[in-house]
């Protein structure tokens, strides 16, 4: 077995966290394990930033934007998954 790089450990941590803290209804183990790896994987790729920075361009302020958006697209699927029954 290869070593997984830290954002890879991150993403299976939060998994098998999940996993193990549900009960055994198979779905509800499934979806929340699911929602845990996405939230791991925004963390991972698009960590939140607690305040909006200084903007020295325009540009600058469009990439923040896309990516606090791409992050809240990402934790919307979570939350879903986490929802569903």
């Amino acid at each position: 077995m290869t070593n997984l790089s830290p954002q890879a450990q991150a993403v299976l941590k939060a998994a098998e966290d999940a996993y193990l803290s549900n009960d055994n209804e198979f779905y509800s183990v499934v979806n929340n394990v699911a929602a845990a790896a996405l939230r791991a994987l925004a963390d991972q790729v698009v960590p939140g930033t607690p305040y909006q920075p200084i903007f020295v361009t325009h540009t600058a302020r469009v990439r923040w934007e896309e990516r606090e958006l791409n992050r809240a697209e990402i934790l919307a699927i979570a939350a879903e998954l986490e929802n569903h029954q």
